[in-house]
């Protein structure tokens, strides 16, 4: 899942040096923090917060064939 999350910012941002994903996974579920540049956090976000719904929409339709639920976390 971190891997899917970096593509997908990566190809949102205009820094995708600054793009930082992180995964930890605990006895029920997997969290995966996103971490990018300033500038960037409304690029990630989207109006009404749309691009953040549809990043972790995607997540979860790759997660559903596992057992745990993946949270995805945009951290500033």
């Amino acid at each position: 899942m971190k891997d899917l999350v970096e593509v997908l910012a990566k190809s949102l941002v205009d820094y995708p040096e600054e793009v930082s994903v992180t995964e930890t996974e605990n006895a029920k579920s997997i969290v995966v923090e996103l971490r990018v540049a300033q500038s960037d956090m409304g690029k990630v976000i989207g109006k009404q917060g749309r691009i953040a719904k549809a990043i972790r929409t995607v997540v979860k339709a790759a997660a559903s064939k596992g057992e745990k639920k993946v949270i995805v976390e945009i951290v500033q």
